[in-house]
């Protein structure tokens, strides 16, 4: 890997930290129960798993899976779903990562050669109450 893994991890969180009106970010993930309505909209990056991908010859290039969390809270407000505080989030965030035409992909900064969203973007809306969630799978590239 031709950056240290610790560049590559906060270089993404920088950059989806400042997607949007987020109140709380953390690297360290909380369950939403430790968050108050008031600390919401939260981000969280979870770093899940590295796989090596080895082809003789060549040095390894490396796929970073990463979870960003966020949650929402209506608190309370009959009149609010919570889908629609964490819909302009999505869309916020998922920019970063969908280049107009998918020219220019995101590299965080020349850090490494892809970051993406891969796989569903698993969501709550709050269907049982004032709180929503989503779960966004982003895949990083490294050679």
């Amino acid at each position: 890997m031709n950056q240290p893994r610790e560049t590559i991890y906060a270089a993404l969180f920088a950059l989806v930290s400042a997607a949007t009106g987020f109140k709380t970010t953390s690297r360290r993930y909380k369950p939403w129960s430790e968050y108050s309505a008031d600390q919401q909209p939260v981000l969280s990056q979870v770093q899940r798993r590295e796989t090596p991908v080895q082809k003789t010859g060549v040095p390894a290039s490396w796929k970073l899976d990463v979870d960003l969390v966020v949650y929402v809270n209506s608190t309370g407000n009959p009149d609010t779903i919570a889908s629609s505080l964490l819909n302009p989030i999505l869309d916020a965030v998922t920019s970063l990562f969908d280049p107009v035409g998918g020219v220019n992909p995101q590299t965080l900064g020349g850090l490494v050669h892809v970051a993406r969203i891969s796989g569903t973007i698993e969501t709550d809306e709050g269907v049982l109450g004032d709180q929503a969630f989503a779960i966004i799978p982003v895949e990083i590239i490294v050679y």
